[in-house]
């Protein structure tokens, strides 16, 4: 098997199913966030740096 029908082949390959993976990916990650249950997480991540170190006792 030579270099070339090895390089072409993982080329085909990522033209076709690793574009997919890629936009599957994109699309997972994006949606993350906004999955249902998460807006408590959220909201106490974007408040925690008005916390101070005597808040909550």
């Amino acid at each position: 098997m030579n270099p070339h029908s090895t390089y072409e082949t993982l080329r085909q390959f990522a033209d076709s199913w690793g574009l997919l993976i890629l936009v599957v990916a994109f699309v997972v990650l994006t949606a993350w966030p906004f999955r249902p249950g998460s807006r408590d997480y959220h909201r106490d991540a974007a408040n925690m740096i008005f916390r101070d170190k005597n808040d909550g006792e």
